[in-house]
């Protein structure tokens, strides 16, 4: 298991912003563990803090807007791509504006200057977003659609159409952030010719010029509408039978746009919350389509307290039989606990083949065997006391025994022929020799007991 990581120190960058036209300060902060990211506007009384979540984003409209108590921060995916990119964790973001500075339209002045901070590793561990199975949104009118896979890393694999010459369609990939800085970060944003105008009009883009974004002239103006439309950005003018780019700087890549396009759904999907194990297959994405699958994902997390753990039986186990009983006192018919299969510094992870030769049957119950509710949390104390045990040394020498259990709730039967997953997650540091813990147990993906339970560590005499 990672650890989560924040800043080393604090950086501050400078710029406009693209829709305001106004000039935006910006610093990024280290954070603690579990902080995720918040926005902090600095320009308004009291300085109220933002949280960058999917829920909280209010409108998609050219860019990726957090609306909260009528506090708006928009333009944020190309921070939030950097961060979540680099793997940062944690960070506070202090912003004068109501938008991110839009730099020079990419993410590579938020890499560069996170890159020359410097990143530190944390104490606790990174809580991944594992995919388990297919989820998908689709949206029907613009033809957008996004899917979620199973995979074991983080990785996208995006398309993109328009009704254009230049760009008719694209496609992008990334199999490994650690690729983001090379291939993506410096793929710049992009807008129509056509499109510039309307956007005017709409009170946005006021910060748009041809050094923070790619301008793509395909069909021919006449003249004189050109030169206004120059006039508006306030750049040179151009001849209006020479269709193609405008820009000061010539396209970096060939796809350059579709790469921006992917650049932006690892922004949009850092506000999960969580980084993400699992494959995105998206066909002409947008922040709209974007942030619909993140809210999914975020649904799902709020349903889940902590998901179910992934199971492989054919992986080696961490500690087998022979090696729990020398952790443990405990013997036939009182062993709860058949093998563990992760242990991280505040996890463990455990397994209970629930065979119908168990003893308790005889008795609970004969014509209907079930697993009897205390001896699943028993089976949970048991791998939470292997947890402690194996951080110390001699283990032989302490036993845990139960103080206080909270908070039981069984929600499924656990019958002959289950496999039982338990997770057991280190609340609170151990003090004085007493820990206290949360315990889930699983069968498959689903949720069957849970309880929190207060542990006392005692040098055996």
């Amino acid at each position: 298991m990672s650890k989560q990581h924040t800043l080393k120190n604090s950086f501050t960058l400078e710029g406009k912003g693209l829709h305001t036209g106004l000039p935006i300060t910006i610093t990024f902060c280290p954070a603690p563990e579990n902080h995720g990211y918040k926005i902090k506007r600095v320009d308004l009384e009291d300085q109220p803090i933002i949280e960058a979540l999917a829920e909280n984003v209010g409108n998609t409209q050219r860019g990726t807007v957090l609306i909260k108590d009528n506090i708006q921060i928009s333009t944020i995916e190309h921070a939030m791509a950097a961060l979540y990119a680099l793997r940062v964790d944690n960070c506070l973001i202090e912003v004068n504006a109501p938008e991110f500075p839009i730099l020079d339209g990419s993410s590579i002045k938020y890499v560069e200057a996170i890159n020359e901070t410097g990143i530190v590793e944390q104490s606790e561990e990174r809580d991944y977003f594992v995919v388990r199975q297919k989820m998908e949104v689709i949206d029907e009118e613009t033809g957008s659609k996004l899917t979620l896979l199973p995979d074991d890393r983080f990785c996208i694999n995006s398309f993109i159409e328009f009704e254009s010459k230049y760009i008719p369609n694209q496609s992008a990939s990334l199999e490994n952030l650690d690729n983001f800085v090379k291939d993506i970060a410096s793929s710049r944003t992009f807008v129509f010719v056509r499109e510039i105008q309307k956007l005017r009009d709409a009170g946005l883009i006021k910060g748009g010029d041809l050094d923070n974004a790619i301008v793509i002239y395909e069909r021919q103006i006449s003249q004189p509408e050109l030169d206004s439309l120059a006039d508006l950005l306030g750049v040179p003018h151009k001849d209006a039978s020479e269709l193609g780019y405008l820009n000061n700087k010539q396209i970096q890549y060939p796809n350059e746009p579709a790469r921006h396009k992917l650049l932006d759904i690892i922004g949009d999907i850092a506000l999960i919350g969580k980084p993400i194990k699992g494959r995105i297959i998206a066909t002409r994405p947008g922040h709209k389509i974007n942030n619909k699958l993140a809210r999914l994902v975020r649904k799902q997390i709020k349903l889940n307290e902590v998901q179910p753990p992934i199971y492989n039986p054919n992986k080696e186990a961490i500690f087998d039989i022979n090696k729990i009983k020398e952790l443990l006192p405990h013997r036939y018919p009182f062993l709860m606990v058949d093998k563990i299969i992760e242990v991280g510094q505040k996890h463990i992870v455990g397994v209970k083949n629930i065979s119908v030769n168990e003893p308790y049957f005889q008795g609970h119950f004969p014509q209907e065997p079930v697993m009897p509710g205390v001896l699943q949390v028993e089976a949970m104390a048991q791998i939470g006391g292997l947890l402690v045990l194996s951080q110390v040394e001699e283990p032989e020498r302490y036993s845990t025994y139960f103080l206080k259990i909270d908070n039981v709730k069984f929600r499924s039967k656990v019958v002959p022929g289950d496999t039982l997953i338990f997770r057991l997650n280190m609340i609170s540091e151990i003090r004085r020799g007493i820990a206290i813990m949360k315990g889930y147990a699983f069968i498959g993906e689903k949720l069957v007991s849970e309880a929190e339970f207060t542990a006392q560590i005692v040098k055996n005499k």
